[in-house]
């Protein structure tokens, strides 16, 4: 890759997250309410300068310039503060919520991607098709369908009628063996990966659909069907590479989806995740903890998109050369 546009794609990168933690610090306090009242309670006697003495404990007494100057002063010293709610290190608490936000995430930007581009060059391969009408019938009204009643539905079908799996949380109970606590864990997270996946697939496949229509009838594909190669072999070999490219963006932009999506689905499903911390925090006003959950979210976000913007020019070179 040229170095100019390493260079300009760097820059960009360290513009957005300046701009993106610049909002993230400010966001939490546009909210409404005090922090330490709705924490206290609104009927909790407290006196003025015991309120005044706790907010000076935690900077919130001093200007917005010297916040935000301390705020960044955290950053760069790999800190992200002491929440208010659950009175621990913001750190300590994220990385106990993370591992379980990353088991959805993970498996459904795999499971989706799968799904869209085998669904997605099915039906765009047999474009008008009674498949194609099928496939993209389908995928419409699934799209069109909110997270939470995809997730709701699964439940009351598979949970509720069915008992093939259990209502929420991620744990029948403790076991001894290691090996039965990850089956165990994975039997929990069947449905809410479901449900995120379905969602995820709906958005990308009809994007793989209209990429496949659009290369369908080029001159390296009626090349590769004068030459009598097999259907599979085009679909794989050449229209794959293709057909692929706006999939390696969506995938960037859907992980953003699917993280604010999984505080639906973790809620729906009783699952301690990023989700349910990012509620709490701002049910609470807090402060360090909402900007700590931003941040974890947006660097997934940014550095998501930013592999996707490489692996474009890799796929194809004339991207970066006209750049």
């Amino acid at each position: 890759m040229d170095t100019n546009l390493l260079l300009q794609k760097t820059c960009r990168l360290v513009i957005t997250l300046f701009v993106i933690l610049t909002v993230n610090f400010a966001l939490p306090r546009l909210m409404p309410g005090d922090p330490f009242i709705i924490m206290l309670g609104q009927d909790a006697a407290i006196a003025e300068t015991d309120l005044g003495e706790i907010r000076s404990k935690h900077g919130l007494d001093k200007p917005l310039a010297e916040q935000y100057s301390a705020y960044w002063h955290s950053l760069f010293q790999g800190e992200l503060g002491y929440s208010y709610h659950y009175r621990q290190p913001v750190t300590q608490i994220i990385c106990q919520h993370l591992p379980w936000t990353l088991a959805l995430i993970f498996p459904v930007v795999a499971f989706s991607s799968l799904l869209a581009l085998f669904f997605g060059m099915a039906a765009g391969w047999k474009a008008g098709s009674a498949l194609d009408k099928v496939i993209t019938c389908s995928s419409l009204v699934i799209y069109s369908l909110p997270q939470f009643l995809i997730a709701m539905l699964l439940l009351t079908v598979f949970s509720f009628n069915l008992q093939l799996f259990p209502l929420g949380g991620l744990s029948s109970g403790s076991s001894s063996s290691t090996l039965a606590n990850i089956g165990d864990a994975l039997w929990h997270l069947t449905l809410p990966i479901a449900a995120l996946t379905l969602s995820a697939t709906s958005s990308k496949l009809l994007v793989i659909r209209n990429s496949t229509v659009k290369h369908r009838y080029e001159d390296f594909v009626t090349y590769a069907t004068v030459k009598g190669l097999s259907s599979f072999r085009i679909l794989t070999v050449h229209l794959l590479r293709n057909a692929c490219l706006p999939l390696l963006s969506l995938i960037a932009l859907n992980i953003g989806f699917i993280a604010s999506g999984a505080l639906v689905i973790e809620i729906v499903f009783s699952i301690t995740g990023m989700g349910t911390l990012l509620y709490e925090a701002a049910v609470y006003r807090d402060y360090p903890l909402l900007q700590g959950c931003f941040l974890v979210v947006t660097i997934f976000v940014v550095v998501a998109n930013t592999l996707a913007d490489f692996a474009y020019c890799i796929a194809d070179p004339r991207i970066s050369h006209s750049s």
